[in-house]
């Protein structure tokens, strides 16, 4: 097995339709990042031989996905700039090189910009899962 190519995991934003919604790749992404986070329900009692033991299923999971790049001024890019200044929530996609792909309705938790005089102007964001996020 191969290692799969980082510039191939790639962040898409939804068109704001009804199911099915359409999905615009972010451009100018350099990393991205993405943690799937669970909490516990620990359900040890005393005949639990002194181990602990969990709950499966039970517990608060989230999806939490971060990315940097350069900012081209792209539809998708200027998506996310309104939803961060809203607060509102809208459909992500997260696609892989292997074909895999994870769709969920997402915050922008942060968005950052910044820029040297002569240089580019980079932007990180941090996205937060709202709901399910399905893999397909």
């Amino acid at each position: 097995m191969s290692a799969q190519k980082g510039s191939a995991f790639l962040l898409k934003i939804g068109d704001g339709a009804t199911p099915p919604a359409a999905y615009e790749t972010v451009a100018g992404l350099r990393t991205t990042q993405m943690s799937i986070n669970g909490d516990t329900v620990v359900v040890t009692h005393k005949e639990s031989g002194g181990w602990r033991e969990l709950l499966s299923g039970a517990g608060t999971r989230s999806v939490s996905v971060s990315a940097a790049g350069i900012f081209l001024g792209s539809n998708a890019e200027n998506a996310i700039r309104n939803h961060a200044l809203a607060g509102t929530i809208d459909a992500y996609e997260l696609s892989f090189e292997d074909g895999a792909r994870m769709q969920g309705r997402f915050l922008v938790q942060r968005l950052d910009y910044a820029g040297d005089f002569n240089g580019e102007r980079n932007y990180t964001l941090q996205l937060e899962s709202s709901g399910p996020v399905t893999a397909l």
